[in-house]
């Protein structure tokens, strides 16, 4: 028996066989250039349908989240762009089929990856198409999750939303992953499904076992060479959350939606998200050349918002920069990218840029009937967040936010919600910036645990400063989707809750199980845990 430790990112405690995830294709090769570049090039495109047909046949046979994403990496192994520029590579620099795809795809994912944040996070889908194509142009077996015939704990590099979308919660126990993080995509999708799993676990890869006892509380991954027993972890019911967010005893916190597009939106509606916490805007301006002009912003932008009319959206003003490069803005380079000129700072140099965002904001609010609130991303001072409540009313928006993510927003929350109408902790980067902690790598995603008391005390300080002035307190990043953390957080003072759509039904669910007071206890003790593991584990046997 052997003990490897990582963090804990869904709770329960599972064991059985270990099922191995392929790994991904190794690097092809560059030669031996094709004899005939027209039918080399020509074998990519039936490749790339052939992947995105199968994962259309997957989508059919699933629903809600699970159909989404599927249909998303179809859409991305059908993209002409990568599809394009694979052929070029092939007739203009003579590369075999499998390496044109691969070079091309490593360039898409680069871009998302510079682009930082939620689009960095994509480049591993990416990476998932590019190996997709490259084994059906190849004919071997793809990688990913093999066909499961008994329950088994997946152990894995990491994976991909399409390895995971459609996965049997009754044949998988738990997962585990070597890379990853709390944010992750298996993060996400194992909290959804009630699964236990533990990421960034160094070494499991290289270790021999059999089987695996895994504890997503503690964060431990147990490996035996011989069998194991199966254990099945308790999932929690969600089916019977009455779409209402609130506590046992009728505290309301809102359980709201992070989306980026329509497709987004209409999952969101059907899964009973009361609403959108955060809309990210940054697919309006993705691959553009120039600024979208205002009436092309306010047509996607409205497309987004209609599923959710009559209901709150929180519209967050465009978070790019140097670390996040679109072309048109030509930003130059910066020593420290994540530390340097970015979201809300972009508009003190180009304010036209912000007040066509604002303006195109405004109209789609009209356009679609939705309840539609603004915030700006990267604020540090109660100045800056008075800039821009300014400049948001002027356009004719009346509630005006703004995300706390820096450390020093968080310091001055009392003075910056004297400026604004509300606040939303962005889980995420606030976290790495307090750990100094880059959350997109693994070896550090232990800091970047939402469950870190340092942070938990953080988002208390704001929520205290948002019940003295009676504004709203959100959390939308990560955090937020985690249902044993919900209530931890409602009792830090945090108002309402904005997540992945997977995860709407399950926080609802689990809001509901205990009264406000309680919750305030949990967090009471979250806060004096010595660390995250602590942490989790005091609040679970307050909350048992």
């Amino acid at each position: 028996m052997s003990r490897l430790t990582g963090v804990g990112v869904s709770s329960g405690r599972a064991a059985g066989p270990i099922v191995r995830v392929a790994e991904p294709l190794p690097e092809p090769a560059a030669t031996p250039s094709p004899a005939d570049q027209v039918a080399e090039a020509a074998r990519i495109r039936p490749a790339a349908d052939t992947v995105a047909e199968g994962l259309f046949q997957r989508a059919a046979r699933v629903g809600g989240d699970a159909k989404a994403v599927l249909e998303t990496t179809a859409a991305m192994a059908m993209d002409p762009a990568l599809i394009s520029q694979a052929e070029q590579l092939v007739t203009t620099r003579s590369l075999p089929a499998v390496r044109a795809v691969y070079e091309a795809a490593n360039g898409f994912a680069d871009a998302l990856r510079a682009a930082g944040g939620y689009m960095a996070e994509r480049a591993r889908d990416v990476h998932d198409v590019r190996d997709r194509i490259i084994a059906e142009i190849d004919g071997v077996t793809p990688p990913g999750v093999p066909e499961l015939s008994t329950p088994s704990v997946l152990v894995a590099r990491d994976l991909a939303p399409a390895d995971t979308a459609d996965l049997d919660p009754e044949l998988v126990l738990a997962l585990v992953t070597e890379e990853g993080g709390p944010t992750s995509h298996t993060a996400i999708l194992a909290r959804a499904l009630g699964i236990p799993a533990v990421v960034a676990v160094r070494g499991v890869l290289a270790a021999s076992g059999a089987g695996a006892t895994v504890d997503g509380d503690a964060g431990d991954v147990e490996l035996s060479e011989t069998e194991v027993a199966v254990r099945v972890a308790e999932r929690p019911e969600h089916a019977d959350w009455n779409g209402i967010g609130q506590t046992a005893d009728g505290v309301p916190v809102k359980v709201l939606a992070n989306v980026g597009s329509a497709t987004d939106s209409t999952t969101a509606v059907a899964v009973g998200a009361q609403g959108v916490g955060l809309f990210r805007t940054e697919f309006c301006y993705l691959g553009a050349d120039v600024e979208p002009d205002v009436a092309t912003q306010r047509s996607a932008y409205a497309e987004v918002l209609t599923p959710f009319a009559g209901k709150p959206v929180i519209v967050r003003t465009l978070d790019a920069g140097a670390d996040k490069p679109l072309s048109f803005l030509d930003m130059g380079a910066e020593p420290n990218p994540a530390l340097g000129v970015r979201g809300l700072r972009v508009a003190f140099d180009r304010p036209d840029l912000l007040d066509s965002q604002l303006e195109a904001i405004a109209g789609a609010a009209q356009d679609s009937g939705a309840e539609v609130s603004v915030m700006a991303p990267m604020v540090a001072t109660a100045d800056e967040a008075g800039w821009f409540a300014e400049r948001a009313r002027a356009n004719g928006i009346d509630r005006v936010g703004v995300m706390i993510e820096v450390p020093a927003a968080a310091l001055s929350a009392a003075e910056i919600l004297q400026a604004v109408d509300f606040v939303s902790i962005g889980t995420n980067d606030l976290a790495q910036y307090v750990f100094a902690a880059d959350r997109m790598v693994g070896a550090l995603a232990g800091l970047n645990d939402p469950w870190q008391p340092a942070l938990l005390r953080l988002i208390a300080m704001v929520g205290q400063a948002g019940r003295q002035v009676d504004k709203s307190v959100g959390v939308c990043g990560e955090a937020a989707s985690d249902p044993h953390l919900a209530g931890v957080l409602a009792g830090l003072g945090v108002t309402s809750l904005s997540m992945n759509a997977s995860a709407v039904q399950a926080v609802g669910a689990a809001l509901a199980q205990h009264p406000h007071a309680t919750f305030r206890k949990a967090a009471e003790a979250a806060l004096e845990a010595p660390s995250a593991a602590a942490a989790r584990q005091t609040t679970k046997t307050t909350l048992a």
